[in-house]
């Protein structure tokens, strides 16, 4: 060995012996770093411009605290082992049950006809059914990666289980009610099951059971009115003029006004005008199309799809439990970003989801980057076990 060589060694075991090392700084996948941080400034940005003619700086210092709030939290769950993250799964499973009655309880605020917010001192707020992603995102991947473990395909009793994880805060969720959370529990659900090796005619009857679930929920009274109100917006406009029908006119207005290249940042007469209702929040991606444009737009697109793309290689390299998280990630961000880009675009009724990394709020930027780091575990475990 030259010289050169030694030196060289001699500085990598150096390098596992620091506290960097050990806990996987050193193999972090900076990929989805760059991703979470590329589109938590855009929608600094996009928040800016949608609210400082209202509210000066206020909404972007508090995206900008939310953001280093999700990224601490992102460093803190890197450095917690792959092992001790499975072993916590159940705990942080029925923390996350806990906030879902608390927000049902006298602690509940409604806002816009959903109970799903806790008031914060300072201005803030936390939404659990956000929370209640990562901790199901963890607690079914630790039910079902034990078959994987050993090779074999779910049984019943994990099938059982499974299901039953999800049904208890789908429930919850639904007595807020938060159709768009549901529908986002339910496809990571199905997403993780399938993954796992459910039989094929479970999860095509468990495809029909969820779309008659849909069904029910345009032709009963299972929501509330103001959750039917959107629905029936979405098929006709013209059934409340006044209401989420003139949103979704002036959301396509703004997006239509963009062109290729937008009006310019700050620019923008829809925004400016502050025409678009709940602009930093729900429609945060018509900011993106009336002033960057549909080149800007499709800019940050590429970006959600590049971190939903990456975080299913992460999954396929890392260990069985590894795996069923990533799934359960990719899911969510992709239905997730799906649901809020196609009801700014007309193409989906309006639920109220966040578009991650990019919408004011912060239980969806906590619960981003929480997620992020679940994905950067299973990186590091699958990159140390190679």
């Amino acid at each position: 060995m030259t010289s050169g060589s030694r030196r060289e060694a001699g500085w990598l075991a150096g390098w596992e012996r620091t506290g960097w090392g050990r806990t996987g700084w050193g193999r972090t996948d900076w990929g989805i770093v760059i991703a979470g941080l590329g589109l938590s400034g855009i929608g600094a940005a996009l928040v800016w411009s949608a609210t400082r003619h209202t509210a000066g700086s206020g909404f972007l210092l508090k995206h900008v605290v939310n953001t280093a709030v999700g990224v601490a939290g992102f460093v803190v769950v890197t450095r917690i082992d792959h092992r001790t993250l499975r072993a916590w799964a159940p705990w942080v499973y029925l923390l996350s049950l806990a906030g879902l009655l608390a927000v049902l309880s006298p602690l509940g605020s409604t806002i816009n006809g959903s109970r799903s917010w806790i008031q914060l001192p300072g201005g803030f707020s936390m939404q659990p059914s956000e929370l209640a992603k990562v901790a199901l995102s963890v607690g079914l991947a630790m039910v079902l990666a034990e078959g994987r473990d050993r090779d074999r395909a779910p049984g019943a009793r994990d099938l059982v289980a499974a299901w039953g994880m999800v049904l208890v805060p789908v429930a919850l969720v639904m007595l807020q009610p938060d159709l768009g959370s549901a529908v986002v529990l339910v496809a990571m659900a199905f997403a993780v099951v399938a993954v796992a090796g459910a039989p094929t005619l479970l999860l095509a009857g468990t495809a029909v059971v969820g779309a008659a679930g849909v069904l029910a929920m345009f032709t009963t009274n299972l929501l509330s009115a103001y959750q039917r109100a959107r629905l029936t917006a979405f098929l006709d406009p013209a059934v409340d003029p006044e209401g989420i029908g003139y949103q979704t006119r002036q959301v396509r207005a703004a997006i239509s006004s963009g062109g290729w290249f937008g009006q310019g940042l700050l620019h923008g007469s829809q925004t400016q005008g502050g025409y678009v209702p709940f602009q930093q929040t729900d429609f945060v991606f018509s900011v993106a199309g009336e002033e960057l444009g549909f080149v800007g737009a499709a800019g940050i697109v590429v970006l959600i799809v590049f971190l939903v793309l990456r975080t299913l290689v992460i999954g396929a390299r890392s260990d069985p439990f590894g795996q069923l998280v990533c799934v359960g990630v990719a899911m969510w961000f992709g239905v997730q970003a799906f649901e809020n880009i196609g009801m700014n675009l007309g193409i989906m009724p309006v639920t109220g989801l966040p578009l991650p990394f990019l919408s004011y709020g912060g239980s969806s930027m906590f619960a981003g980057w929480l997620a992020l780091a679940l994905v950067n575990n299973a990186h590091v475990s699958g990159v140390g076990h190679r």
